[in-house]
């Protein structure tokens, strides 16, 4: 069975009785920041997670007319970020995986190579989660993953877009986290202008974007 991640491949199989709780950070990390860091490190301690893997995107289908980095180059910095966070750990199988990238696909295929004790978390903002039912599939990622979404003081997750969701047959737990303004988009334009990102970012990401001269042009 193809590897998912190196430190948590057998996650599960050592107390087959014992509930193990899997954090699941998608998304294209190009490039991965402090504020993702510091939302995956939370819901972890809020929601008791075991582990948290981090998977950047392949092919992303709502980003095919956009530039992206190679995906090679966004999981070694995936790589680097969380190399110092025991809980943390970085997979490939989105970007090894041909065609467009699909969670419900990625969701398939944890469930296939874990043990049943092993339950899914998929951690996303709640501006993307107010979309869920357009993804493809998405029937078959309600009975898959409880649903984390992620919230910042300020932003109000309506009670009505609760109850749709909730109608949908999505299981969803709201988290709100600290306020991090960074996103990978105003990183990459303060590369281009000669802007500093140091502490946007942990200090080895920000010397290999700085090493391979990303995001210049």
């Amino acid at each position: 069975m193809p590897l998912i991640c190196e430190r948590f491949d057998t996650l599960g199989l050592e107390d087959p009785s014992r509930e193990v709780r899997l954090g699941i950070m998608g998304g294209t990390f190009d490039p991965i920041h402090m504020g993702h860091l510091a939302c995956a490190e939370q819901a972890r301690v809020a929601f008791g997670l075991d582990a948290v893997i981090f998977i950047p995107a392949g092919v992303q289908p709502f980003k095919q007319d956009q530039q992206v980095t190679d995906a090679n180059m966004r999981f070694e910095m995936c790589k680097l970020a969380c190399a110092t966070n025991p809980f943390f750990d970085v997979s490939a199988i989105e970007i090894e995986r041909e065609g467009l990238t699909y969670t419900v696909d990625t969701l398939r295929q944890l469930h296939a190579h874990y043990p049943s004790n092993v339950a899914l978390f998929f951690i996303t903002g709640a501006d993307a989660m107010l979309s869920i039912a357009k993804w493809h599939d998405s029937a078959a990622i309600a009975d898959l993953a409880h649903l984390i979404a992620v919230t910042r003081p300020g932003y109000v997750m309506t009670d009505e877009a609760k109850a749709e969701l909730a109608a949908a047959h999505f299981d969803v737990s709201y988290l709100e986290t600290t306020a991090l303004s960074i996103s990978s988009s105003m990183m990459r334009e303060w590369v281009r202008e000669g802007k500093s990102i140091r502490y946007l970012t942990s200090l080895a990401v920000h010397d290999y974007i700085l090493a391979k001269g990303l995001y210049k042009d």
